[in-house]
């Protein structure tokens, strides 16, 4: 994958906007969106508003998650062209993951489905 140190860099506060877009256009809310990304990463309402109000980047923002949820690996299918359980760069798996969990928020799967259970 080409650009990756783009994306790593990037800040997760200027995506997270795109993210509650994405999930309120079709219907679903902010506060599901934070159920996924607290469930992926660990963090809760407090250490997730530091991370935006620091504009920290992705990387910092996956290397600092408080737990990657164990169940992340059970996050199979297609996004941005690639099998993201195939994806060998951890960092950017996890950044997958992310995307792939929004995107199956997005098409109206229940969050039981969502979150693995």
């Amino acid at each position: 994958m080409k650009n990756n140190e783009r994306i790593y860099n990037m800040s997760f506060a200027g995506v997270y906007p795109h993210y509650i877009t994405k999930a309120e256009k079709k219907g679903r809310t902010k506060e599901e969106v934070h159920e996924i990304i607290f469930w992926l990463t660990g963090y809760d309402e407090k250490t997730f508003q530091e991370i935006l109000e620091n504009k920290t980047n992705f990387r910092t923002f996956f290397d600092q998650a408080p737990q990657i949820n164990p169940n992340a690996s059970l996050i199979k299918g297609v996004i941005c062209g690639y099998h993201v359980e195939e994806i060998e760069d951890e960092l950017m798996r996890n950044i997958r993951y992310l995307d792939k969990l929004i995107d199956e928020l997005a098409k109206g799967k229940s969050m039981d489905k969502i979150l693995r259970k």
